[in-house]
């Protein structure tokens, strides 16, 4: 390069040229550190669906794609031993139930904690709700075999019985060993899993109950309305994504849960003939089959088939309440 005629007259030296760039190179970086900056930010956002992918294709790998035929869907007998139309029956007995009381206690906290309990209570009160979803589900198991089992054994199973008869579902069981002296079955089961579901169906439905706009509020107070009445009409609508949401990820806690529902359930596998009978589950049945599986290949292979059922139930369930959660959202926002 020549010297420019300012830099004769300064007697400077002259700049260096710069260096050619070379053909695999850019500035931006070369082409291989490039592609390494855009692949490696989806590596974190994929291992949730691999982690998925694997799950689901070691259960098809141990199921072996075994034909167990129709009498997989039905239940077992002395003829049929690997059938689990009970098991199915009885996770969706304790789930949906146990799913509608926490739903209820869990919008009756959160309100109350939202509008009309005082700051300073709910300061105080908010990390129960948290503690409650700390607790191991085993402490949950032996709590609830230990002190709750006797008192629905002694009162609570007694007294439906001789007062509720009359209504279908009520009536003493005539099988043994009777329910109603035993105090495990579906009241406990249900009431363990509605603790188990209730926090985490209360943090939802409060976070989304105190996201909305303190305005809203205030303009339904001005305009006289009461606080119930804000709450009811725009509130819970305002709120209803996280509402439903909380429901849908409640009733997969309630539905896959294992140990406490097997310490509390009865682990038997027939149909319940009244509200206090025991029954089975499929975590449950996993659970309490899983020691006898790895010296049967059969039984193993039963297991791994019904854990691709459960895991299934769970992947529609949380399919359909995104697709319904997308339409609140799409209905709210217009244009999406």
């Amino acid at each position: 390069m020549s010297p420019t005629p300012a830099d004769s007259d300064t007697g400077r030296e002259p700049l260096p040229a710069p260096a050619p760039v070379a053909a695999d190179e850019s500035p931006g970086g070369t082409p291989t550190k490039t592609w390494i900056g855009r692949i490696v930010p989806f590596i974190p956002a994929l291992i949730p669906a691999a982690i998925i992918a694997a799950i689901a294709w070691t259960l098809l790998n141990a199921s072996g794609f075994y034909n167990f035929g129709w009498g997989f869907w039905l239940p077992a007998s002395a003829t049929n031993q690997y059938g689990v139309l009970v098991e199915i029956v009885g996770s969706f007995l304790t789930a949906v139930p146990a799913l509608f009381l926490s739903m209820v206690l869990g919008l009756g906290i959160a309100i109350a904690s939202t509008v009309y309990l005082p700051r300073f209570i709910t300061r105080f009160l908010d990390p129960f709700v948290d503690l409650l979803a700390g607790i191991p589900s085993v402490v949950y198991g032996i709590w609830a075999f230990v002190v709750i089992a006797p008192i629905f054994g002694t009162i609570i199973n007694p007294w439906a019985v001789a007062h509720l008869s009359f209504i279908p579902g009520f009536a003493p069981s005539t099988i043994p060993p009777s329910p109603t002296t035993a105090g495990t079955g579906l009241p406990l089961a249900i009431m363990v899993l509605t603790l188990m579901a209730l926090p985490i169906t209360t943090l939802l439905i409060r976070d989304a109950l105190r996201s909305i706009p303190r305005d809203l509020w205030e303009s339904g107070l001005a305009l006289g309305a009461t606080r119930w009445e804000v709450m009811r009409r725009v509130g819970l609508r305002h709120g209803s994504r996280g509402i439903l949401s909380a429901a849908f990820l409640g009733f997969g806690r309630a539905i896959g849960e294992t140990v406490a529902v097997a310490m509390v359930i009865g682990l038997d596998g027939r149909f319940p003939v009244n509200v206090y009978d025991v029954t089975d589950t499929m975590a449950a049945y996993m659970f309490e089959s899983l020691d006898a599986a790895f010296s049967h290949p059969i039984l193993l292979k039963n297991l791994a088939e019904l854990a691709l059922v459960l895991l299934a139930i769970t992947f529609v369930v949380n399919l359909v309440g995104r697709r319904l959660v997308s339409h609140i959202y799409a209905e709210e926002v217009p244009g999406i």
